[in-house]
C-alpha cells in the first residue's frame, strides 16, 4: 500500500483469543503500520518468570525491557496457556506495569519513519496507552467460540490438553482481565465493537478495513 499523507494510530482491545491478533496482524501488514501485541510483553515476563525461577526482579525486567526486540515476542512458546494465565497475575504488579506501559508508548509513538503508524492491541490500549488513537476498536466473541478456537490453537502442539481445561482457563483469564484494579479490560464510549463470534477472519480483516479506509478518503489521508 501507498504510504499515507499522515502517520495513523490504531488501538484494538479484546478479552482472549477473540481473534484480535490475527486482525490487528493483518491490519498491519495492509497499512504499513507498527503492530505490537501488548499481552505478548507480559507473557514474554511470564515466561521469563519460569525461566528465572526466584532469581526473577525488577532489575531483571528492566534489563530485558530494555533490550527487547519485537521478534522475540512471536517465540511459540509464549502461546502456552499456562503462560498466559501466569501473564494475567503479572499484569497487576504496579511496577511491573509501569515498566511495560513505558515500552508500548514508545512502540505506539515512537515508530520507525518506514512505517505508515502504529497498531497495537491488548486490554487497555484504547484508553491507557493510545488515548488520542485515530481508530478504536474492540474485538469479542462468545466464551465457548473463544474456547474452541484457543483449544484448536493449542492442541496442535499438545494432544493432552484438554477443552474444559482451556474453557476454565479462558474463563480465570477472563475474571483477571475484567476485574483487575488497574486498566481492567472495557469498551471504551469511542471504540467500534466488532463481534467476530460468527464472521470468518478474511470477513473481520474487510470490516475492519472498510472502516478505516472510509475515515482516511473522508479525511484526505487516503
Amino acid at each position: 500500500m501507498r504510504r499515507l499523507k499522515k502517520k495513523i494510530k490504531i488501538a484494538i482491545d479484546s478479552p482472549a483469543a477473540a481473534g484480535a491478533g490475527t486482525l490487528a496482524k493483518s491490519i498491519s501488514k495492509h497499512f504499513n503500520l507498527l503492530y505490537l501485541d501488548t499481552g505478548k510483553i507480559y507473557r514474554f515476563l511470564a515466561y521469563l518468570k519460569l525461566k528465572y525461577g526466584p532469581k526473577f526482579n525488577i532489575s531483571i525486567i528492566k534489563k530485558e525491557i530494555r533490550s527487547l526486540k519485537l521478534k522475540k515476542l512471536n517465540n511459540k512458546t509464549l502461546s502456552n496457556d499456562n503462560i498466559g494465565v501466569l501473564a494475567s497475575e503479572l499484569a497487576k504488579n504496579l511496577s511491573i506495569r509501569k515498566i511495560v506501559h513505558n515500552f508500548q508508548i514508545k512502540c505506539a509513538y515512537k515508530f520507525p519513519k518506514k512505517y505508515n503508524g502504529s497498531c497495537l492491541d491488548g486490554r487497555d490500549v484504547t484508553y491507557k496507552i493510545i488515548p488520542d488513537a485515530d481508530f478504536k476498536f474492540f474485538i469479542t466473541a462468545n466464551i465457548k467460540t473463544r474456547s474452541i478456537r484457543r483449544y484448536k490453537e493449542l492442541s496442535k502442539s499438545d494432544k493432552q490438553i484438554s477443552y474444559s481445561h482451556v474453557l476454565k482457563s479462558i474463563k480465570k483469564r477472563d475474571y483477571n482481565d475484567y476485574n483487575r484494579r488497574i486498566s481492567p479490560l472495557k469498551k471504551t464510549h469511542d471504540s467500534i465493537l466488532i463481534n467476530t463470534t460468527n464472521l470468518s477472519k478474511s470477513a473481520c480483516f474487510l470490516k475492519i478495513k472498510k472502516i478505516i479506509e472510509r475515515k482516511l478518503k473522508i479525511n484526505g489521508n487516503l
